[in-house]
């Protein structure tokens, strides 16, 4: 499994790189420990250890996400591939709509890890931060296009009750200028960060500080 490609993606304000998670904050860092869970990291692969030197070249750091997986090899490269697909891949999505999912779903679940990291994605892919800050606050407020709105509308819904999305929530989409791949792909973006939101909630998995002042 390669992971040469992408590298969870992060962003650096003003295109500075830092030379590690916090060096961008002078605050005291909120980000030690990454998560509350005593596990001992394990020796990279060497596909992951190869994705981890990209992330710190590219980046200037390790997104906290993967530090929280590197207890056990075969989750990491499963969390790795499956959020490259997902969030990088090819798709009928925009990577800004899918981090606005990721945003709105977080919100739902009040995730303080992805509400931080994906804010600041979409923050720098829209290059509007007030659409950033009232995505993370409620999606409901920003001024969003038919299709956005729809888009967040059924991603919400599948996160606050999923057992009542039923044929006019699809046809909904549909109408907005969504195909049936499009819906899928909502989907499978929205249920990913349900997935990781519990997951970093369980944990107390924290964000890297150096998120909170990017692309303001």
């Amino acid at each position: 499994m390669a992971f040469t490609n992408a590298c969870v993606p992060v962003f650096i304000a003003d295109n500075r790189c830092c030379s590690s998670p916090t060096s961008c904050s002078p605050a005291v860092a909120d980000d030690v420990p990454v998560i509350a869970l005593n596990l001992e990291p394990v020796k990279l692969s060497p596909a992951m250890a190869a994705y981890f030197k990209k992330c710190q070249d590219k980046l200037g750091f390790v997104p906290n996400v993967l530090l929280a997986y590197a207890f056990d090899m075969a989750k990491l490269e499963t969390f790795a591939a499956l959020y490259n697909d997902l969030m990088l891949g090819e798709s009928g999505l925009s990577k800004l709509e899918r981090e606005m999912i990721a945003v709105a779903v977080s919100s739902q679940n009040r995730c303080y890890y992805c509400l931080t990291a994906h804010g600041a994605g979409v923050r720098q892919f829209s290059g509007n931060p007030l659409l950033g800050e009232h995505l993370v606050m409620n999606y409901r407020v920003a001024r969003l296009n038919k299709r956005q709105r729809a888009m967040l509308d059924f991603a919400v819904k599948l996160t606050a009750s999923p057992w009542s999305v039923e044929e006019g929530d699809r046809e909904r989409l549909r109408r907005a200028g969504f195909n049936d791949r499009n819906i899928w792909d909502i989907s499978a973006v929205a249920a990913f960060f349900n997935m990781s939101n519990r997951v970093a909630s369980a944990t107390d998995m924290r964000p890297n500080a150096v998120y909170h002042g990017q692309a303001r």
